[in-house]
């Protein structure tokens, strides 16, 4: 199966009412397990990559080649995404490496200063045929720099959309990045009404704060895509926890890092599923 789009997978999605998954890698057991969750599901999938991982690496090619290579390889439609990107040189890196889409965060800057940055990343993104998400609105959570409370107006986010051009939006609506409990209480009336004046897929991210039922519910009231990183990163470390209790003298890496990629690939089934309410 090639390499995808995101459009390809956020698209559909979107004219169907159903939610897609997106999910976030660190390291190379992550990625494969991503890709083998999609692959029992039998659902397409999009591979993330924060600038967070990459600055973890000291440099995204040799990860990022990593994860463009196991998407062509995978028996699924996947999609590899640039995560949080605030720099336009990663961008252009992304690009040139074979990523499918690109999420620019202008989201720190003022209206105008995100606005026209956004819209420099878009017309060269676009350019070279790749996919770009922006964020309007401050998601909470993120690097202590998002106010929680923030929401995104809907007028505005349409605005922002017409005058950039880009393919997605990510919004905030009441989730938080990087919760470790799923209690994030979304408004769902503000995601309905985004969703009536925004003519772009809506992303949802800080998604792993949100309990299964409100992902649901958040689909059918116009989310699209759904980012989730912090839940996944919960289930392999406990799953490499358990390994670990029970054979305290295991030295092989492979041994607790294959116990984690299957717990994660597990969950990555399961929610790609819950997705799809």
């Amino acid at each position: 199966m090639p390499l995808v789009s995101t459009g390809d997978i956020a698209g559909p999605a979107a004219e169907l009412g159903t939610g897609c998954g997106a999910f976030n890698a660190i390291l190379l057991e992550h990625i494969s397990a991503i890709i083998e969750g999609a692959e029992r599901a039998g659902l397409p999938v999009i591979l993330q990559l924060s600038q967070n991982a990459v600055r973890y690496h000291g440099a995204l090619a040799p990860i990022g080649a990593a994860a463009v290579a196991a998407a062509r390889g995978a028996e699924v439609p996947v999609a590899v995404h640039l995560d949080h990107a605030d720099e336009p040189e990663l961008v252009h890196e992304a690009v040139e490496l074979g990523f499918s889409s690109v999420m620019y965060d202008g989201s720190t800057l003022d209206y105008r200063d995100n606005l026209q940055s956004t819209k420099e990343v878009v017309a060269y993104c676009h350019d070279r045929g790749v996919w770009v998400e922006a964020e309007l609105g401050e998601v909470g959570g993120k690097d202590g720099v998002h106010a929680p409370g923030a929401r995104t107006e809907p007028r505005e986010a349409r605005a922002f959309v017409e005058a950039t051009g880009v393919d997605a939006l990510a919004v905030a609506v009441g989730s938080s990045h990087a919760m470790l409990t799923r209690d994030a209480e979304l408004d769902f009336e503000l995601i309905g009404a985004l969703r009536a004046e925004v003519p772009v897929p809506l992303v949802l991210h800080g998604s792993s704060g949100v309990a299964d039922e409100h992902l649901a519910t958040a689909v059918r009231h116009g989310m699209t895509k759904i980012n989730i990183a912090t839940q996944l990163n919960k289930v392999f470390t406990a799953g490499v926890r358990e390994q670990l209790a029970a054979r305290p003298g295991t030295v092989d890496p492979r041994k607790y890092l294959s116990a984690g990629r299957e717990a994660m690939a597990g969950e990555v089934a399961r929610l790609l599923r819950v997705l799809r309410p």
